[in-house]
């Protein structure tokens, strides 16, 4: 299982290194998206926990998407006016604000 696991990251990897070559280089942002981990988790929290469970975690998994959106952002906002490094390493900064802060969000309200 760990070994497929690692070939559909290396999977992804050639795609988006293919893509981002191409006249179609914006369709490499779409290819990390593609729900990879989220299929084994969902698999791994159904079987182990139930539907209840899949729900909440499906639920986390869309409010997961806003320290992505904040990251997203900051690449746009920043792309033109700092170098590539100082750009991904900002953006990743905000990411771990926003996603800290949906933790601490979601275990107030989830009482986990």
């Amino acid at each position: 299982m760990l070994f497929a696991k690692s070939l559909l990251g290396a999977l992804a990897v050639l795609v988006i290194a293919l893509l981002a070559g191409s006249r179609h280089f914006y369709i490499a942002g779409l290819v990390p998206l593609f729900p990879t981990f989220a299929l084994i988790a969902h698999a791994l929290v159904g079987q182990e926990r139930g539907p209840e469970a899949l729900r909440e975690t499906a639920l986390f998994g869309l409010c997961a998407l806003l320290p992505y959106a904040a990251y997203l952002v900051a690449v746009y906002i920043l792309a033109p006016r700092l170098s590539l490094t100082s750009t991904l390493l900002a953006a990743t900064v905000i990411w771990i604000a926003a996603a800290a802060l949906l933790l601490a969000v979601w275990t107030r309200l989830h009482g986990a």
